[in-house]
């Protein structure tokens, strides 16, 4: 006998799915999505209740297994009445109805899914229910006749689809509201069960005693974070903090993909200004270390963490996450996509309107807009996008003339993708910072072109207006700057760059208290800030004539990228104008070392500064200390 290979079981097994599903969806798409998205959250809940787990959730329907099948028929009864009064507060056109099927069967078990006959019966099962009801196959029904207190109505035998054999069907009296059927004795007869599970549960407990019940029953899976221990206090809404998802490709080559997928979700969570979310300089350095919740928790100043993986092989995807109450050490909320790759860009969508679920935050639907914002439907250009946009991190020649290129093909595939002509004009503002351009002019002028060109597209692009107007500050366009880096905040709220470029815009302008606020707010983002935020706060100080407090936030800068010139450049003009003159012809050094063709003449032209004494005062101090013209 030839030996199959696969894992075999027999269980108890639920499907369900939503009755009228595509007209609530063609009725009201937002509101569907946000009901859906609650109830399987109750219906995963009992589940676990009942000793089941949630197998797969595809579209509108749901499969479970149990090991029991009074379990997994209890289950169903209490999911139809939980259901029936969520129900019950909606408008009659709103109410989302499931129909249940319970079969017990044998099954394949691979790699936690399921498979095979028993499952295909239980979904033919399933349809035959009404809305709010239940209906088992015979099989079950033999289980649980004379265990539950329910009675049953017989459907007598069904012929169903790519089954070979007639299946016999019973209904589930259940509950009222749950389907209108006739309600003998279940109601009472379940509630005398419980009554007497109660009794017994508080003889054990008192028997052997609460503390180790706690022990066993409620202890947090890990250990929690203590807020008098965090960094920074706790914000007054709920604060995440989105680790980078491991690559499980088994291909480093891949590592830009799980990495766009988690940055994509950090962007979507940060549009809603309902939630404080950590910035993705700050989670990444996490990345590759075996750290604990807890640490991360209390060094970001975050209540919740969210973490998980993605493995991409071939043209399928696999996703799972976990989101972490880290206060409590409880996990809140888990889950597993597997997905065609074609569908990553709605799967995204997926896992964060799930996590802003769980964190109780509701939404109007202007924010549902925001976080909804228009992409494409060309996979290709999508992954050449979030390649582009990881090599950009890196500002060097190199990776900057590959993004170019990348973007330059997105938009060939897509010409309609407004974040690949965002990127690509980021791209050519990078080659006027790195001093690659030809034409400094030509470059600002193509960076504005392709801002308004992905504006043009998507006005809700929160980080092309912050381009376009960073773009208008250095251009000396200062009142058009300034609207547009405020559209960028108004978009995107948590969005720790944009904050940096509206400060930077208020440095320049002269509006120095104020950009000191944002730049904190910044760095309250992204506690683990890049040497640029810290130099900007160093700039700022020095621009207001406070330099004991520049000369912290400048010293941290260089401390932290040793080889940023800027930096250097900046600590320069502080320790002279601080009277260290000595330290600043010693920094003044270091800037040659690092750049010998630094020009002042070059540095003082780029300068957008709107108040011209705190260009003088900042240039006159960079050539007492001895850097050349």
């Amino acid at each position: 006998m030839v030996q199959e290979g696969f894992k075999r079981k027999l269980t108890a097994i639920l499907s369900a799915d939503v009755e009228g599903y595509s007209r609530l969806m063609d009725d009201d798409e937002e509101a569907t999505v946000r009901t859906l998205t609650a109830y399987r959250t109750a219906i995963a809940d009992l589940a676990q209740q009942f000793r089941g787990r949630i197998i797969d959730t595809p579209g509108d329907n749901i499969l479970a297994d149990f090991t029991s099948v009074v379990d997994v028929v209890n289950c169903a009864v209490e999911i139809q009445r939980e259901l029936a009064e969520r129900n019950a507060e909606l408008l009659d056109n709103r109410k989302m109805q499931f129909r249940i099927g319970v079969n017990l069967g044998d099954v394949i078990d691979e790699d936690g899914r399921i498979y095979g006959d028993g499952v295909n019966i239980a979904a033919r099962v399933e349809s035959l229910a009404e809305a709010g009801g239940i209906c088992i196959s015979g099989r079950a029904h033999d289980q649980v006749e004379n265990k539950l207190g329910l009675e049953y109505e017989d459907l007598g035998k069904h012929e169903v689809k790519n089954i070979s054999r007639p299946i016999q069907v019973y209904r589930v009296l259940s509950y009222p509201g749950a389907a209108a059927h006739r309600v003998v004795q279940a109601k009472e007869t379940l509630e005398r069960r419980w009554r007497k599970l109660a009794i017994l549960a508080a003889i054990v407990v008192a028997v052997v005693g609460l503390g180790i019940w706690q022990f066993y029953m409620r202890r947090p899976t890990i250990e929690s974070a203590s807020e008098g221990k965090m960094a920074v206090p706790l914000p007054d809404k709920p604060s995440i903090a989105v680790l980078a998802f491991d690559n499980l490709s088994g291909d480093p080559a891949q590592e830009y993909f799980s990495d766009g997928i988690t940055e994509d979700i950090i962007t979507a969570l940060s549009k809603t200004p309902k939630m404080f979310v950590i910035a993705r300089n700050s989670t990444f350095t996490y990345k590759g270390k075996p750290v604990k919740v807890q640490q991360v928790a209390e060094e970001l100043g975050v209540r919740y963490v969210l973490e998980g993986s993605v493995s991409k092989i071939g043209e399928k995807v696999r996703i799972t996450a976990q989101l972490i109450d880290a206060k409590t050490g409880r996990h809140l909320w888990a889950e597993k996509y597997d997905r065609e790759l074609k569908d990553i860009l709605a799967l995204q969508d997926e896992v964060t309107k799930s996590i802003i679920t769980e964190l109780q935050v509701k939404l109007t639907d202007g924010e549902q807009a925001h976080i909804r914002a228009k992409g494409t439907n060309n996979l290709e250009a999508y992954l050449k996008v979030l390649e582009a946009r990881e090599l950009e991190i890196g500002i060097n020649i190199e990776k900057n003339r590959k993004a170019r290129r990348l973007l330059e093909e997105a938009i060939e595939l897509d010409p309609n993708y407004a974040a690949a002509y965002r990127w690509l004009g980021s791209s050519h503002f990078v080659d006027v910072l790195l001093g690659l351009s030809k034409s400094p002019r030509d470059s600002f002028e193509r960076a504005v072109e392709l801002s308004k060109k992905a504006l043009s597209i998507d006005n809700s692009l929160g980080d092309a207006h912050g381009l376009l107007g960073y773009l208008n500050i250095f251009t000396k366009h200062y009142e058009e700057g300034m609207s547009e880096l405020e559209k960028s905040v108004e978009f995107y709220p948590n969005e720790a760059d944009l904050q940096a470029y509206l400060a930077m815009g208020l440095l320049y302008t002269d509006e120095l208290d104020e950009a000191i606020l944002v730049q904190k707010k910044a760095i309250r983002l992204n506690p683990m800030a890049p040497s640029w935020y810290l130099n900007n706060l160093a700039a700022m100080y020095r621009s207001k004539g406070n330099y004991k407090e520049a000369l912290v936030w400048s010293e941290k800068a260089v401390k932290q990228e040793p080889e940023y010139t800027i930096g250097r450049v900046n600590l320069c003009s502080i320790y002279y104008l601080s009277g260290r003159e000595e330290d600043a012809h010693l920094q003044a050094n270091e800037v040659l070392k690092l750049n010998p063709k630094f020009s002042l003449q070059k540095l003082e032209k780029t300068l957008p500064y709107k108040n011209p004494e705190v260009k003088k005062s900042y240039i006159d101090a960079l050539r007492n200390a001895g850097l050349p013209e």
